[in-house]
């Protein structure tokens, strides 16, 4: 980042929340492991993203990977035998991570997962949870559950499947192996590979033309992708219709027709 922002308080300072204009920024910062996520860390993204949900200002959400190396390089293992060593523990843990992916999911507004370097086993769950996946040339992907004797629970299978198709899936888990960036963009895992120089400030950009949009406009889309990503039977197509509605009688919506017809850029306020 090229700027300081305000930072948001979490439980650790090893996961940043950073406001910065219209951008929540979302960092995991334990670069001496490749940003392997802790158990504080993950505590702490529910509490991230409530708070960036909470404030209109804050347009568009980019989670990323402190330094050069990694976006996230999975879960921190040094902490397995003390964390995941009991039945109990597994539970705990998976319910705290749960929390965490499901507020990635949830969240109303655009998210966008920065991906340089590493993207590993959690940190591929977590790019996966984001809107937009935007990677570096240099990035590599990869799940290796079957290296260290990890089950993988069906929801993070069927996100998986979902997005790059079961034969892509069967692919990744059975072999275990790291998938260049060009691999990761042929089986639809990211949005777009840029040269690594380029990253941030194309992110950015990215970043910037999202928060110009009409808030609402991108609050009824999330919530439809949402919605679609559910079962048939659970779906509320009502509060979709709401949402749509609420555009056509919004103060926004005046001011992108008058803008059009002005020939200027619209200025919306998400009202």
């Amino acid at each position: 980042m090229n700027q300081p922002g305000t930072t948001i308080p979490t439980l650790t300072e090893k996961l940043l929340a950073i406001k910065e204009g219209h951008i929540g920024w979302i960092i995991f910062n334990n670069p001496d492991k490749h940003n392997a996520v802790s158990m504080e860390m993950w505590q702490s993204v529910p509490m991230a993203f409530d708070a960036f949900n909470k404030d209109p200002d804050v347009r568009v959400i980019i989670l990323k990977g402190a330094g050069e190396k990694a976006f996230v390089s999975g879960a921190d293992i040094s902490q397995f035998k003390e964390r995941r060593s009991s039945a109990e523990g597994v539970a705990e843990y998976n319910a705290t991570s749960d929390r965490a992916g499901e507020a990635i999911r949830a969240c109303p507004k655009p998210t966008i997962a920065m991906v340089r370097g590493y993207c590993i086993g959690g940190g591929a769950a977590t790019a996966t949870n984001c809107d937009i996946r935007i990677a570096s040339d240099d990035s590599k992907y990869g799940v290796p559950a079957g290296k260290l004797g990890l089950g993988y629970r069906y929801g993070g299978i069927k996100r998986l499947t979902d997005l790059v198709g079961p034969q892509h899936t069967a692919e990744i888990f059975f072999t275990a192996r790291q998938f260049n960036a060009q691999e990761a963009l042929a089986m639809g895992l990211v949005n777009r590979v840029v040269p690594v120089a380029e990253l941030e400030s194309i992110v950015r950009e990215y970043a910037d033309t999202i928060g110009r949009n009409a808030p609402l406009t991108l609050a009824a889309v999330k919530r439809a992708l949402l919605e679609y990503a559910r079962n048939d039977n659970e779906r509320d197509l009502a509060l979709c219709d709401k949402m749509v509605n609420d555009c056509f009688t919004s103060e926004d919506y005046k001011e992108g027709q008058t803008a059009f017809m002005e020939k200027r850029k619209p200025v919306f306020k998400g009202k």
